[in-house]
């Protein structure tokens, strides 16, 4: 039966699944008297990842699912009161491990839903609630999020090289770790991949499951045709065979004897596979023989080393794949791998209720944070296109028409329309730590990219040097953030 949550895969407790600076921040609070003190946290990301237009936000069931289950075990806070100082004291003081022992997460949760397209400074996660237990989430949220979401968009972006042929992911072989092979078959297939060849996560997500032989299996015969002729005994009706081990043509030449014979049981030649050598020359030659041969229905799989900008430039040479098996470049989004996201405190109550709002100054402007209690709307035209996305405090609101500043460039602004469909982007997941809608299941969540991907204008959607969709700060937002920046480096906030 599969399952959809995270807590079905790892049953021990993951309280721990933190760096310990989060943990010694939490111990301060408390000792400082304002660990209760309302806070709001946002998990953003500043750059397009692979330098493309947009990313797939991915992993929030999962994060949730630890945060719905949060709890600090015996064995968790044994080992926490292991834990030593320099001289050799304990690093937290039993006072504060009796509060972990009765932790639960009582939080309110805003996040924008797994599937949808966003862009750099977008709040895809805040949280609000007291500032212990807000802090405590941010690795968690920050390492399953920020990884999924990577390769949600790798995988989207492969998916739309392919152009309609179908992807599989080979990934978990060359992917980091068991958590990594697991987090890249559930993003690749929300990202848009037909199927598997993960068969842990075909039975935990349901995911299909797909997959050829190796190398190994000719190896272990000695005769490659002796070893065509036994897999399709063996598999009969699912007979696709890898045909490069020693020389790929004559491979071919003989997986088409293979198939003959398996004409003469009733079956067919499903596929071969090519894994290496001049992919787009040897595609064309084993479909000629193939045809030639009369099995024009078999399909040709290719693999080694794919990703978006190959699969494009083999389409680009009128190579005569059908079926990508991408593995490497996928799992471990070999271009970027990292999403670069960030969680930041942007709101937090003073002793007296009052709202103050914490900015972090930088010498770039992209690293400025931005403080409020922020929200995100999507303006949608008549023709069903994204034009824009402004980001706004939900205590000063956002009037349906006005500026948006881009948040890294002063001089980029947009006039959004009134008349625009307007969306909130950010939707309530918990209150008070309780959930309020269920997770949407792994289908819903990958016809939901498609469909955000439709609606995105196809000079943002292009992989290469695609056009910057528009994203900015509602104007009093833009203000607050000038002047708080100004005000924590001693400069004038206004000029002169």
């Amino acid at each position: 039966m599969p399952v959809s949550n995270i807590r079905d895969v790892y049953r021990p407790s993951l309280a721990t699944l933190t760096d310990l600076y989060e943990l010694t921040m939490a111990a301060g609070y408390v000792d400082a008297g304002i660990a209760d003190r309302e806070a709001v946290f946002n998990l953003t990301f500043r750059a397009r990842p692979f330098h493309g237009g947009y990313a797939v936000v991915a992993g929030l069931a999962d994060a949730i699912e630890v945060l719905d289950t949060l709890r600090y075990t015996s064995e968790d806070l044994a080992h926490l009161a292991s834990l030593r100082t320099a001289d050799g004291g304990p690093l937290f003081q039993p006072a504060f491990l009796d509060r972990l022992e009765q932790f639960r997460f009582t939080c309110d949760v805003d996040a924008i839903p797994e599937g949808t397209v966003v862009f750099p400074h977008e709040p895809l996660v805040r949280i609000r609630g007291p500032l212990l237990q807000a802090q405590l989430a941010e690795t968690m949220l920050l390492t399953i999020i920020g990884f999924q979401t990577l390769v949600a968009t790798k995988a989207a972006r492969i998916v739309d090289a392919a152009d309609g042929d179908p992807v599989l992911e080979f990934g978990l072989r060359r992917a980091q770790g068991v958590d990594g092979g697991l987090s890249v078959s559930r993003a690749s297939w929300i990202g848009g991949v037909a199927a598997t060849s993960n068969v842990l996560a075909g039975q935990l997500y349901g995911i299909p499951v797909r997959g050829t032989h190796a190398h190994s299996w000719v190896q272990a015969f000695g005769d490659e045709q002796v070893a065509f002729d036994a897999y399709a005994a063996a598999h009969p009706t699912n007979t696709v065979l890898l045909v490069d081990t020693y020389d790929t043509l004559t491979g071919v030449a003989r997986a088409i004897e293979t198939g003959r014979r398996l004409r003469e049981r009733g079956h067919d030649l499903a596929a071969i596979r090519l894994d290496s050598g001049d992919l787009a020359y040897l595609s064309i030659e084993a479909r000629r023989m193939l045809d030639d041969a009369g099995f024009e229905a078999t399909k040709i799989v290719a693999s080694n080393d794919l990703d978006e900008g190959t699969i494009g430039s083999l389409k680009g040479q009128g190579a005569r794949i059908d079926t990508w098996g991408v593995g490497t470049r996928l799992a471990t989004c070999y271009d970027q791998p990292a999403l670069g996201a960030v969680y930041k405190l942007t709101a937090i109550r003073e002793a007296d209720g009052s709202w103050r709002y914490p900015v972090k100054a930088s010498e770039q402007l992209e690293k400025v944070s931005i403080p409020g209690i922020l929200g995100v709307r999507r303006y949608t035209g008549s023709d069903g296109l994204f034009r824009a996305d402004g980001i706004y405090d939900e205590s000063l609101g956002l009037d349906a028409g006005g500026t948006i500043i881009c948040p890294w460039n002063l001089l980029k602004r947009r006039q959004v329309d009134g008349g625009d469909t307007v969306q909130e982007l950010l939707e309530p997941v918990l209150r008070n730590g309780d959930r309020v809608i269920p997770a949407p299941s792994l289908e819903a969540i990958r016809e939901r990219v498609r469909s955000q991907l439709d609606a995105l204008h196809p000079t943002i959607r292009r992989l290469l040097n695609p056009h910057e969709y528009p994203v900015g700060l509602e104007e009093r937002v833009h203000e607050r953030r000038t002047d708080l920046a100004l005000s924590v480096k001693g400069l004038p906030r206004r000029a002169a």
